[in-house]
């Protein structure tokens, strides 16, 4: 009896990766929708918060139903969160790192009530926006840490990639310089002709051609830093396979983004491509995120090494 109440309260590694990769999903869509509200000029469709007008949900009108439409997609993808963190607790195995990180993302999805609070009481002020924007990233990054682990729970884990040289600079340059990109990118988006209401809405009073010469030179700078990376995940091709391919991934959906970027730019900024460019930056700083952690903890997926 007590052999069967231990099996219902444990959760199979199996089972908790297809949880964690979920609770990824729908912080994507998420980030996607938050960026369809602003985009389509819907940010302030509902004036108030939590409710919509004077009902719980919003009666006519396009942009309160995006707006609306969004607030439920956020309480869809906290409570995947939410049950992330508790199946992390139920799953034998599971490093400490991943339940704290479980742990991070919801608690940081759950700060997103009260930011989106406020971004709506401060009139959709640029700042506010853009930090919605990063703790939604924040919010995918910890969901990455955890679906990785529960990857290597899964497949098992192979030693850690590389010297321990290039997985500090990876750590330490790496992703603070694709933090870089994604932060000039929502400078970039807050100078451009998309404020997130039809109203009159405060602006950073920064020209876009300005912070848009920003963006493309540290854009460049992580491409010149990715590239280095892919050289010496080239050289660990027959022990690291999965990694490598990882590294491709990344570099295909860089050049995606740049090739839009300049597309959208030269285009006027039409909200269409610049919707499917934040899905990109989103996918590049998970992606960057998942490539770096799998350098310290590669799932024995990714190498041909075996388990350790």
């Amino acid at each position: 009896m007590h052999a069967a109440a231990a099996r219902i309260r444990t959760l199979s590694p199996i089972h908790f990766l297809q949880l964690s990769l979920a609770s990824c999903a729908a912080l994507f869509l998420v980030v996607t929708s938050g960026a369809f509200v602003r985009l389509t000029g819907s940010g302030l469709g509902c004036e108030n918060w939590p409710r919509c007008g004077d009902k719980p949900y919003p009666e006519q009108g396009f942009h309160a139903f995006v707006e609306f439409g969004n607030r439920l997609v956020a309480v869809v993808g906290l409570v995947l969160t939410l049950v992330t963190w508790l199946g992390a607790r139920r799953v034998e195995r599971l490093p400490t790192r991943a339940r704290y990180a479980a742990l991070g993302a919801f608690l940081v999805a759950a700060a997103q009530i009260p930011m989106g609070a406020i971004t709506i009481a401060l009139d959709l002020h640029p700042l506010a926006v853009m930090t919605h924007f990063l703790l939604a990233l924040i919010v995918v990054a910890l969901a990455v840490v955890v679906s990785v682990e529960a990857w290597s729970l899964v497949s098992g884990l192979a030693r850690p990639a590389g010297p321990r040289w290039l997985r500090r600079f990876v750590t330490w340059v790496g992703v603070p310089a694709c933090a870089a990109l994604v932060v000039t990118g929502a400078v970039a988006t807050a100078s451009g002709p998309h404020p997130g209401a039809d109203e009159d809405v405060k602006r950073l009073g920064l020209e876009i051609a300005d912070t848009v010469y920003v963006h493309v030179r540290v854009a460049a700078a992580f491409g010149i830093g990715v590239l280095f990376i892919g050289w010496f995940l080239w050289r660990l091709r027959d022990r690291y396979p999965g990694l490598l391919r990882l590294w491709w991934a990344l570099l295909a959906v860089l050049v995606a983004q740049a090739i839009l970027g300049e597309v959208q730019y030269r285009s006027a900024l039409p909200w269409g491509l610049v919707l499917v460019h934040v899905f990109l930056a989103a996918s590049i700083w998970a992606l960057s995120v998942a490539l770096t952690y799998a350098f310290w903890r590669p799932p024995a997926a990714l190498a041909s090494t075996g388990r350790q």
